[in-house]
């Protein structure tokens, strides 16, 4: 029993069609998963930002609680003057 070249022609086509529903699908599917990366990678960094700036103040705190000098110029009770003259000091 010989099919009919109707039959492989659909046959053939169904299994094209697949083929490329297929490619489609697996793209579409890889770039939700490059946005979803992308987003962690970029919050991953954005921890690592949020951490070097507690780090840093911190140290900003540690050197203020030895000397009894603010040097945070953000800090209301920073004052200018006094941050100028231990400088001063320091470099002689």
């Amino acid at each position: 029993m010989s099919s009919s070249p109707v039959l492989n022609v659909v046959r053939y086509s169904a299994l094209v069609g697949g083929i490329g529903y297929g490619i489609l699908h697996r793209r579409t599917l890889q770039a939700k998963e490059d946005v979803k990366a992308a987003h962690a990678e970029y919050k991953h960094k954005e921890h690592l930002i949020q951490k070097a700036k507690e780090a840093y103040k911190n140290r900003l705190v540690a050197k203020q609680s030895n000397t009894g000098i603010v040097t945070d110029p953000e800090n209301p009770a920073f004052d200018l003057e006094k941050f100028l003259t231990k400088l001063e000091q320091e470099s002689q």
